[in-house]
């Protein structure tokens, strides 16, 4: 593809938050009017691969001019990663804490959680491996009587549960250590479904969480309600984006 055309393309839809695949369709019609639809489809293949543009949702485009999400890994998170990595081989999981939600908040909160997934079989072998090793306070699955009483009262809180199938999840690689984080499709999904471990990003706080997301990164919505369906928090999820981020969010949730 002529470089003039890519650059033709930037300066179009580069002040658009989205555009769909008739309006890309459009565009590459006026300098191709013969263009086949199997031909398109490479061309959009070639701007992906170029990372020109992304995808958001199914038939629906931004620019890649927003980075991606990559958070900073601290010191503690790499060394339970690195446990889980050698203990758990080949087994799924992911590892973050609440410090990256920083980024995002109107408030900074001191407040630190590290929070492990990994599949439901292992979850249990997951935390007496940990617990043996670290000295950190584990729990296992907390309810909302050790959220209230136990986790907000700790210095060094580590919640370990079941990874939930489909989970938006990436692998990253660390001083030689391989493991997976949560996509910000996940993390966002979850501040929003579970109010009660995260209750310290909820209320005003979570509306400028997604708000500084949305704006900062570029999202696939497609990924964020698929995973907010399998738990049950789409329609919910949707309602409160156009609530309060409408003008981020209009031409994405019909």
């Amino acid at each position: 593809m002529p470089k003039i055309i890519e650059n033709r393309l930037i300066e179009e839809f580069k002040n658009r938050d989205t555009f769909s695949r008739e309006e890309l369709f459009n565009f590459f019609r006026y300098f191709e009017p013969d263009l086949k639809e199997g031909t398109f489809g490479w061309r959009i293949y070639d701007l992906k691969n170029k990372n020109i543009i992304k995808s958001i949702q199914r038939g629906y485009y931004t620019i890649s001019h927003k980075p991606k999400y990559k958070p900073e890994i601290s010191g503690e998170i790499l060394k339970l990663a690195k446990v889980i990595s050698e203990r758990f081989e080949d087994v799924k999981h992911c590892i973050w804490d609440t410090d990256w939600i920083n980024e995002f908040s109107q408030h900074q909160s001191g407040k630190k959680l590290i929070i492990i997934e990994i599949e439901k079989d292992f979850v249990e072998s997951l935390y007496y491996e940990l617990k043996d090793s670290f000295r950190f306070d584990f729990y296992l699955n907390p309810d909302e009587t050790a959220i209230n009483f136990y986790i907000s009262e700790s210095q060094n809180p580590v919640v370990i549960k079941k990874l939930i199938t489909r989970s938006p999840i990436s692998k990253r690689t660390e001083k030689r250590v391989e493991f997976y984080t949560p996509l910000l499709e996940k993390i966002l999904v979850d501040l929003y479904t579970e109010n009660k471990l995260f209750y310290f990003h909820q209320g005003a706080e979570l509306m400028h969480v997604y708000e500084n997301a949305l704006k900062n990164y570029t999202l696939n919505y497609t990924k964020l309600f698929s995973y907010a369906k399998r738990r049950e928090r789409e329609q919910d999820i949707k309602q409160f984006m156009t609530n309060n981020m409408y003008h981020l969010v209009k031409d994405i949730i019909e």
